[in-house]
C-alpha cells in the first residue's frame, strides 16, 4: 500500500471504526447495566431479562440484514456521488424495517409469556420476565426507524453524528434504568419493568433526534414521493444480496439463540453466568464489531468509486487488523478478569453461578479472536461487494450441522458439565474460521454493485 493509501486509510479508520466501535459499546452498556443492576436486586430477575432479551437479539437480526444491505449499495452509491439512489434507497428500507418492528410489537405486547416459554421452561423465570417484554413492546417500533436512520448517518458521512445521537440515549437508558429499577427519585421501585420503560423512552428520544438530524440542509433524508414510488432495478438488486445476508443473520441469530436455550435450560446458576458472559464478552468485541461495520463502508465506498484495487488493498489490511483486534481484546478480557469476578461478588449470582462465570470468561478470550476475523471479513468486508450467500451457507453448515446439534447432545443425551457444554457452543467461530479466510483469498467481493443512471 502506497503512502498516500496508507493515510487515506487510515484516516477513514479514525472517521469511521472508531465511532462505530465507541457507538456499539454504548449499546452494549445498556444489557451491562440491567444485569449489574438487576443481579443487586434478584439473580432470577437477571436470568428472565437476559431471556427476555432474547426476543430482542431475533428482532436486531432483522434489522442488521436490512442495514447491511442497505449498507451494501448506500456505500457504494455515496462513493459515486449519487445522493437521489441513496434517499431513494432510505425510503425502501424504512418501508421494511416498520414492518418488522410492528410484527415484534404486536408479538410481545399479546403473547408474552408464549416467547418466553420458548427460552426456558421454569415458571419463576417466565413469570419475570413476561412483564418485562410487554412493558419494552413499543421500542420496538422505534427502534425500526432510528437504526435505519442511523445506518444511513454512518453511510453518508455522518458517522459521529450517529454515535452522538446512540450514546447519549444510551447514557439517558442507563440513568432512567437506576431511577426507575431501585425507584430513585420518589419514583417507585419498578425493577424488571422499569429496566424496560428506561429502554423504551430511550428509544423514542433516540428516533425523535435521529429523524429531527436528517432534516437539516445537505442530510440524507426520507422524501414522502420515494416511499410510494421504487426503482424496480434497484429494488432487485437490493433483494438479491440481501435476501441471502438475512438468511444468514437467521441461521446464526436463531443458532446463537438456541446456545441460550440448552444453557437456560442446565438451571439458573448456568444462565445467570451465560447471561454475565455474554454481556462481558459483547463489551469487548465492540473495537472488533466496529471494525468490520466500519470497514464494510470504506470498502465499499472505494467499490463504489470504481477504485478496485484501492478497496483489495483497504480488505488486506483490514483482514490483518481484525487478527489484532482479536488478540488484544482477549488479552483485555483476560487481564478484566480479577475485576469482574470481584464485583460480582456483590450481587445476588450463587457461588456456583460465580464459578461458572469465570471459566466461561476463559472461553470468551479465545472465542473473541474467531469473532473478530469473522465479522470483519463476512459481515464486513464480503458484504461490501455483494458477497453475501457464502455467509449463509457457512453458518447453515457449522452451526446447524455441527455446533447446535453438538450443544444438545453433550446437554441432555450425554449430561456433561455446564463448562463443557459452553465450550462446545463456542466452537463455532473457528469451525468456519479456515473456509472464511479461503474465501477472501479468492476476491469475489472485489465487486462494483452500482448501476449507471442513465441505464436504470
Amino acid at each position: 500500500m502506497h503512502l498516500i493509501e496508507r493515510r487515506s486509510f487510515r484516516t477513514k479508520l479514525i472517521g469511521l471504526v472508531l465511532p462505530i466501535a465507541f457507538q456499539q459499546f454504548m449499546l452494549a452498556l445498556v444489557s451491562a447495566s440491567d444485569a449489574v443492576m438487576l443481579g443487586f436486586v434478584d439473580q432470577t430477575l437477571l436470568s428472565a431479562v437476559s431471556l427476555a432479551g432474547q426476543v430482542q437479539f431475533v428482532f436486531n437480526l432483522f434489522m442488521l440484514a436490512l442495514t447491511i444491505g442497505a449498507s451494501m449499495f448506500a456505500a457504494q452509491y455515496w462513493g459515486k456521488g449519487d445522493r437521489e439512489t441513496v434517499e431513494a434507497l432510505l425510503a425502501f428500507t424504512l418501508k421494511f424495517s416498520l414492518l418488522v418492528s410492528a410484527v415484534f410489537f404486536l408479538a410481545t405486547a399479546a403473547v408474552p409469556s408464549l416467547l418466553m416459554r420458548i427460552f426456558t421452561s421454569d415458571d419463576a423465570l417466565i413469570g419475570a420476565g413476561a412483564p418485562y417484554l410487554r412493558a419494552v413492546s413499543s421500542s420496538y417500533l422505534f427502534c425500526g426507524v432510528s437504526q435505519v436512520y442511523l445506518c444511513f448517518m454512518k453511510n453518508t458521512g455522518h458517522a459521529q453524528m450517529s454515535m452522538l445521537i446512540s450514546s447519549a440515549a444510551v447514557v439517558f437508558n442507563i440513568l432512567l434504568n437506576a431511577v426507575l429499577i431501585f425507584g430513585l427519585m420518589g419514583f417507585p421501585a419498578l425493577y424488571a419493568v422499569g429496566a424496560a420503560i428506561a429502554t423504551a423512552v430511550s428509544r423514542l428520544i433516540e428516533m425523535l433526534w435521529a429523524v429531527l438530524h436528517s432534516l437539516k440542509e445537505g442530510r440524507c433524508r426520507l422524501r414522502l414521493r420515494a416511499l410510494f414510488r421504487t426503482d424496480a432495478r434497484l429494488k432487485r438488486d437490493f433483494w438479491r444480496y440481501t435476501l441471502p445476508v438475512l438468511g444468514n443473520e437467521l441461521v446464526w441469530g436463531v443458532g446463537f439463540s438456541m446456545y441460550t436455550v440448552i444453557m437456560g435450560h442446565l438451571g439458573s446458576d448456568a444462565t445467570a453466568a451465560n447471561s454475565i458472559a455474554n454481556i462481558v464478552k459483547n463489551l469487548l468485541a465492540c473495537f472488533c464489531l466496529g471494525l468490520g461495520s466500519g470497514g464494510g463502508i470504506m470498502v465499499g465506498n472505494e467499490l463504489g468509486a470504481g477504485e478496485l484495487q484501492r478497496a483489495k488493498a483497504f480488505g488486506d489490511r483490514l483482514c490483518r487488523l481484525s487478527v489484532w483486534s482479536g488478540v488484544l481484546s482477549g488479552l483485555l478480557l483476560l487481564a478484566l478478569m480479577p475485576l469482574i469476578l470481584r464485583l460480582a461478588r456483590f450481587t445476588y449470582l450463587t457461588e456456583t453461578a460465580r464459578e461458572y462465570l469465570r471459566e466461561m470468561l476463559f472461553v470468551c478470550c479465545v472465542y473473541l479472536i474467531g469473532k473478530s476475523v469473522n465479522s470483519t471479513l463476512v459481515a464486513g468486508i464480503f458484504c461490501a461487494g455483494g458477497d453475501t450467500k457464502f455467509g449463509f451457507f457457512c453458518d447453515l453448515i457449522c452451526m446447524w450441522g455441527i455446533v447446535v446439534p453438538l450443544g444438545f447432545v453433550s446437554a441432555f443425551a450425554l449430561g456433561l458439565p455446564v463448562i463443557a457444554v459452553y465450550l462446545i457452543v463456542s466452537l463455532d467461530e473457528f469451525i468456519k474460521l479456515p473456509a472464511v479466510i479461503w474465501r477472501y483469498k479468492k476476491y469475489r467481493w472485489v465487486k462494483d454493485l452500482t448501476v449507471d443512471p442513465s441505464i436504470k
